[in-house]
């Protein structure tokens, strides 16, 4: 698992993710500027391994670079998303490691969130079934996230004798469903229902599991199609402005809408309002 890690260090990711991109421990999938990830081991419910978090950690930060791949939609197969790290493929040998094994282990699934969140690519989650520890985190990671009426997202991670305190919950979670609410879930570890989650804004939208990735690409077909750039610029400042003040908020949008505005797209835009017609983007 070490080397694994340690060969796996996001600064010296080779690939490009792009159509033909050939995952080692997921599925993906690439079409009109969509990527599509699925985490592909349904008959144990789609759990993590040493090795997939590093390969996801790997895809995510070379996304940073990629001008082909406009969004990115990531859900599991058969009918469940992720059922968190595999307890004996992970925990199991946790349980034998020195501390700095450990928290090489610690700050590699970390990285994980880091970079699903500081990739310019809106990165849009379709979840279904079981969403739990490490994969309710990467659901809480994305930007956008539709579930089903059978979704239940758990973070589960007190009930393994671990803090809630895991891939960044502490800081994330607050921030999209409140303190009080995050808190119960944190020290529980108890199920969010797919009701909860929508009315406490976890989830955008609920649809039938039949609809679910439909919906989901189609959502990341529409953002692909639409500039791009601004959308990595969005991004950029959703996750920058947590840290600032409103004065500095306010200021670092001034620079942002200024880039923006030397784009090629703020000028298609103002052209084909000129003519009455919708505006192609190019993403530049």
């Amino acid at each position: 698992m070490k080397h694994y890690i340690a060969a796996s260090n996001p600064m010296h990711a080779q690939f490009k993710p792009t159509a033909n991109y050939a995952a080692q421990h997921f599925s993906w999938g690439f079409a009109q500027g969509v990527g599509t990830l699925t985490l592909n081991r349904p008959e144990r419910k789609n759990p993590l391994t040493f090795d997939s978090y590093a390969e996801l950690r790997d895809l995510f930060h070379a996304l940073k670079q990629s001008t082909d791949v406009k969004a990115v939609v990531v859900t599991g197969a058969g009918g469940n998303f992720c059922s968190g790290g595999d307890v004996h493929e992970i925990i199991g040998p946790l349980t034998t490691m020195t501390m700095p094994e450990m928290l090489e282990f610690t700050r590699m699934t970390g990285d994980l969130v880091k970079t699903m969140r500081n990739c310019p690519q809106p990165v849009i989650g379709a979840i279904d079934g079981i969403c739990a520890g490490a994969g309710a985190m990467m659901a809480l990671a994305c930007d956008l996230r539709y579930g089903t009426a059978a979704t239940k997202t758990a973070f589960l991670f007190t009930r393994v004798g671990l803090a809630g305190a895991d891939m960044g919950a502490c800081a994330l979670l607050p921030r999209v469903i409140g303190q009080g609410r995050a808190s119960e879930l944190l020290f529980t570890g108890r199920a969010m229902s797919a009701a909860e989650g929508l009315n406490w804004g976890f989830y955008n939208a609920l649809y039938d599991s039949a609809e679910l990735l439909p919906k989901a690409q189609a959502m990341a077909a529409e953002l692909a199609a639409g500039p791009t750039f601004a959308h990595g610029m969005t991004k950029t400042m959703l996750q920058q402005e947590w840290a600032m003040t409103i004065e500095q908020a306010v200021e670092a949008e001034a620079q942002a809408q200024a880039i923006c505005m030397q784009t090629q797209d703020f000028r298609r835009a103002y052209e084909a309002f000129s003519a009455k017609q919708k505006p192609v983007f190019g993403g530049n």
